[in-house]
């Protein structure tokens, strides 16, 4: 009995083994079907649409200004007597400003009332001697030569007259320069001569902003060109502004644009240099719609951002440009883009061109 015991168990002992080998390959060939079909069956991905955006903004604070402002100086050197305004006060054409010392002024129209006086004896006594030698011409007393010298110093002694009377005027004037009066209506917006000061002919003392038309100065940051037309924003209330001047070179220390804007309506209730709010439309990008995505829809691999859009089941690449992004959006603009318009808005960095997927939307569906 035992003997055959240990036959059996040696006849066994191959099948259990075979039976041993064969359990996980079955196992395995049981696991492998599952994955592979997982593997060829598509990815399924988030998609977001296309937003346009309007056109892009830029809002900057410019100064209200004067079209006309007129620095104020004296015609003739000279030392400030008097000051008889302040900044910010409103004058009248023809007021009286500045004052100079007008003692050299006297003194020097004085001289010039001198020189004439000296001139006009002169040419009084060139013509009495003309007088007379004409008479000893006319008796055979003088010669001809002679009798024309006399004459030429006539006329010289007259030309120098009407020099000296030229100065006598110029002194005139000069003396009335001496006080410095307001061209036109306006407020002084600067005033800075003082009592005692000594100023030369056109440096200015101050500077008048005539009554008239009103306009807004804005200072542009280097990389945007003012725009032709604008608005400035007063509360509730939009005034258009039309570009009217653009300086000719960027300012070399705050690198930005300076332009003036006149306002196309009048406005109450401001004062000249107040700071107001105005709103631009960038021209550069007004032609081109931009559309928002969520930022984290591009994808910035290989040659410049671009976005991935789902074609026959198939995701492929949307090459864009990156207009500006924020924490949360992106706004791209490019060709083919189209308001409402699916891409994928996430794991775009594990995306490949041709590779099978299937918007999350239709899973959710069911």
């Amino acid at each position: 009995m035992q003997l055959s015991l240990r036959i059996l168990s040696k006849s066994l002992l191959p099948l259990a083994a075979l039976l041993l080998l064969t359990l996980p390959l079955l196992a395995g060939c049981q696991d492998q079907g599952p994955e592979s079909s997982a593997a060829d069956s598509p990815r399924w991905v988030k998609t977001a649409p296309l937003t346009a955006s309007s056109a892009p903004t830029l809002s900057l604070t410019g100064v209200l200004r004067a079209r006309y402002e007129t620095p104020m100086a004296f015609r003739v050197s000279g030392q400030i007597a008097t000051r008889h305004v302040d900044a910010g006060q409103r004058v009248k054409q023809g007021e009286v400003l500045f004052t100079l010392d007008p003692s050299d002024l006297e003194e020097s129209l004085a001289a010039a009332r001198a020189e004439l006086a000296a001139a006009e004896a002169a040419l009084d006594v060139a013509e009495a001697d003309l007088s007379r030698d004409r008479q000893l011409l006319n008796k055979g007393y003088l010669s001809r030569q002679a009798f024309e010298r006399a004459e030429l110093g006539v006329r010289e002694t007259a030309t120098r007259r009407e020099a000296a009377s030229a100065r006598v005027t110029q002194a005139r004037n000069a003396l009335d320069h001496a006080s410095l009066r307001a061209e036109d209506d306006g407020v002084l917006i600067d005033v800075s001569g003082e009592p005692g000061q000594v100023v030369g002919v056109g440096q200015a003392v101050a500077r008048l902003a005539q009554e008239g038309p009103r306009e807004v100065e804005v200072n542009f940051p280097a990389r945007s060109r003012p725009p032709q037309t604008g608005e400035l924003l007063v509360g509730e209330k939009h005034i258009t502004l039309i570009r009217r001047e653009v300086a000719g070179a960027a300012d070399p220390a705050s690198r930005t644009w300076r332009a003036r804007y006149r306002l196309e309506a009048p406005l109450e209730g401001r004062s000249l240099g107040d700071v107001v709010q105005t709103r631009f439309i960038l021209a550069e990008a007004a032609s081109q719609t931009r559309f928002q995505v969520p930022v984290a829809a591009l994808d910035e691999r290989g040659e410049g951002p671009r976005l991935w859009q789902i074609v026959e089941g198939e995701a492929q690449p949307l090459p864009v440009t990156l207009e500006q992004v924020t924490r949360d959006h992106a706004w791209v603009s490019g060709d083919g883009l189209e308001a409402g318009e699916a891409v994928i808005s996430l794991g775009t960095h594990l995306l490949t061109a041709g590779m099978a997927v299937r918007p999350l939307d239709e899973k959710e569906a069911p």
